[in-house]
């Protein structure tokens, strides 16, 4: 079975998008790092991130749209894409009012 196979699958509908924000948080190694990203698919309470970066499952990131308003967010999913070779990530809003938040 699959790392994609065994993680969690979106409960709300997850629309296609395509904007950039910056992500801040820790990677894999425990570094510190800033990264740009790009959102491939939002949902009221998540989003699927294109991100040059392995952050993993569990970490807490600030995610910061080019239009503004940060906001935080976990990492509930990592994974390199089996048809593109880039790597995803998957991330739940904590934010009370998600991307709508002000």
């Amino acid at each position: 079975m699959s790392d994609k196979d065994t993680s969690q699958r979106p409960r709300s509908p997850r629309i296609p998008v395509e904007f950039a924000l910056d992500v801040e948080g820790t990677d894999a190694s425990g570094n510190v790092f800033q990264a740009k990203a790009k959102a491939t698919k939002i949902s009221s309470r998540g989003a699927t991130l294109l991100i040059d970066v392995d952050v993993p499952v569990g970490s807490t990131v600030k995610l910061t749209p080019s239009s503004g308003g940060a906001l935080t967010a976990e990492v509930n999913g990592s994974w390199i894409d089996d048809i593109d070779g880039d790597r995803r990530i998957g991330v739940k809003l904590l934010d009370a009012n998600g991307w709508f938040a002000e």
